[in-house]
């Protein structure tokens, strides 16, 4: 069942997105060679006690930490660690989820480390452009399967593959809530998006195939079958009565 939010909820979900957003960008300051995924847990858990709000994801299910820290060919669901140091040339995926005053903000970007490849640069900065073509394709009226054309439209003639294994989700006061938001496109056109609908939009891009697997070391990290690098960019979307609000910036 999809919830409507009140705009009373949507006001608190306001404010947890804004300071979703801005640990991320508190993150991305640290984000330089030589720094350990686990050095970025570790400032990532003295700024949510600093500012009093809760992590989402730490012992979600067990996940381990506060934050998800994907490099390279890891698609998402990273689990931060001492031995995983960032080197020139590699991208990061950051996701953050938190929970203020109940309800949550869910946010992430891709970061390059240093000088990157031309061709991951674009992949990086393709994903990115993918994320607002399906933020774009959101108003009262239009279909949820509009949001996974929009951006397939815009990422297949790269040949990038699109993975179609996860998807976003509906958000509120519950970390993951109705309706899947998938990044291609369906062959049913799905609800239509009415004001008060709150949901993410997360488009995970592979260089190669679409194809992913879950690490059997970890049960957690998700790479490509494939090894090729993966971006993935992600904003938590309300729906309103005349558009949309991107609810995590800073």
């Amino acid at each position: 069942m999809i919830i409507i939010k009140r705009d009373e909820e949507l006001e608190k979900m306001r404010h947890a997105g804004r300071m979703a957003a801005k640990l991320l960008a508190f993150l991305g300051d640290h984000v330089t060679a030589g720094t350990s995924t686990l050095e970025l847990e570790l400032l990532s858990r003295r700024w949510i006690k600093k500012h009093n709000v809760q992590s989402a994801t730490l012992h979600y299910k067990g996940f381990p930490a506060t934050i998800c820290t994907s490099r390279n060919n890891v698609v998402c669901h990273g689990i931060p660690h001492a031995d995983d140091t960032l080197q020139e040339g590699d991208i990061l995926n950051i996701d953050v989820t938190l929970i203020v005053d109940h309800y949550h903000g869910d946010v992430s970007r891709t970061f390059t480390i240093g000088k990157v490849a031309g061709n991951i640069h674009r992949l990086v900065m393709r994903t990115e452009r993918a994320l607002m073509k399906g933020i774009a394709a959101v108003a009262p009226g239009a279909y949820l399967n509009d949001i996974g054309c929009a951006i397939e439209d815009f990422i297949k003639p790269f040949k990038y593959g699109i993975v179609t294994a996860l998807c976003g989700h509906g958000i509120g006061r519950n970390f993951h809530e109705d309706p899947l938001v998938m990044h291609s496109r369906q062959s049913q056109k799905g609800p239509m998006l009415k004001p008060g609908m709150t949901f993410t939009i997360e488009p995970m891009i592979n260089e190669g195939h679409p194809d992913v697997y879950t690490s059997q070391k970890d049960g957690w990290s998700v790479y490509t079958k494939d090894n090729s690098y993966s971006a993935q960019f992600e904003h938590t979307i309300a729906v309103l009565e005349h558009g949309y609000e991107i609810l995590t910036l800073p």
